[in-house]
């Protein structure tokens, strides 16, 4: 929320909107925690479970690049996000495809939640996806926001060095945690982004 009052032009809403999205991801998550120590039915379990691979696989691929190519203030730098864009696009399509095709298994394994899809769960796919959430901030104009992309790159290998079996519910949580680094990047950026905003025609 306190990002979301940094917020100058209507393109920077969805960039501004993303830490709050991942606290709701991770609110998410927690029914999964409580479904696995019985606090609440599996089948709310479950479906939260799903609701929380959706966000991860099916949304987040084409959200990031997409919020990053709205920020962009001029022609040429929206130019170089949009093949992050297409690309984040056409994975999250195959993702949810996938999602929607074959079974999500979600189960607790060493003190962490683990998700399996045949689909979604494969070596090509983790590296598009990287390409595509990674690339978009490492190519943005704004420093910060390049070095959100380092953040996430580093713990992104880090996550699949120490706890690959469930990535995706141990690096959602990192990305939920450094997201913050977004409401720092609207702080320092307040009166760059109002001067190329008010340049662009």
């Amino acid at each position: 929320m306190a990002t979301l009052t940094q917020v100058k032009d209507r393109r920077e809403l969805l960039l501004a909107a993303v830490p709050g999205l991942f606290a709701l991801h991770e609110f998410i998550e927690g029914f999964v925690w409580l479904g696995h120590t019985g606090t609440v039915p599996c089948q709310v379990a479950h479906g939260a479970g799903a609701a929380f691979v959706l966000y991860a696989d099916g949304i987040l691929p084409f959200l990031l690049p997409f919020a990053v190519f709205l920020i962009e203030p001029t022609q040429r730098q929206r130019r170089r996000m949009l093949g992050f864009v297409i690309l984040g696009g056409l994975l999250a399509l195959y993702l949810n495809w996938g999602l929607i095709a074959y079974p999500l298994q979600v189960f607790e394994q060493a003190h962490s939640i683990v998700y399996i899809n045949v689909i979604t769960n494969t070596t090509l796919v983790a590296l598009l996806y990287v390409i595509a959430t990674c690339g978009a901030l490492f190519f943005s104009g704004y420093r910060p926001l390049v070095e959100l992309g380092w953040f996430n790159l580093v713990g992104l290998i880090v996550v699949a060095l120490v706890k690959r079996y469930a990535f995706t519910s141990v690096w959602c949580a990192y990305a939920a945690a450094v997201s913050v680094i977004i409401y720092f990047f609207f702080r320092r950026t307040r009166k760059r982004r109002l001067a190329r905003h008010a340049l662009v025609t």
